[in-house]
């Protein structure tokens, strides 16, 4: 992996490289090579399992679930 350990880093770093991954993970699957795109891959997992670690009870949206969804079609 590259990059700072996600465990380092505080809580608006984590959340601004997780935005920054986001953001720009349509163009590394159109665009990017096998290798780049495994790396993006590789890194926007280790990011969003240590905000998963760090935040365990996060507020879980209904409309975000699959029964939010549901409700949404009918």
């Amino acid at each position: 992996m590259t990059g700072v350990d996600p465990a380092e880093l505080d809580d608006r770093t984590l959340l601004r490289e997780l935005q920054t991954l986001h953001n720009t993970r349509h163009d590394t699957l159109l665009h990017a090579s096998d290798e780049a795109l495994t790396a993006h891959t590789e890194r926007q997992t280790a990011l969003e399992n240590e905000y998963l670690r760090r935040h365990p009870d996060r507020q879980i949206t209904a409309a975000r679930t699959r029964d939010g969804a549901r409700a949404r079609r009918d």
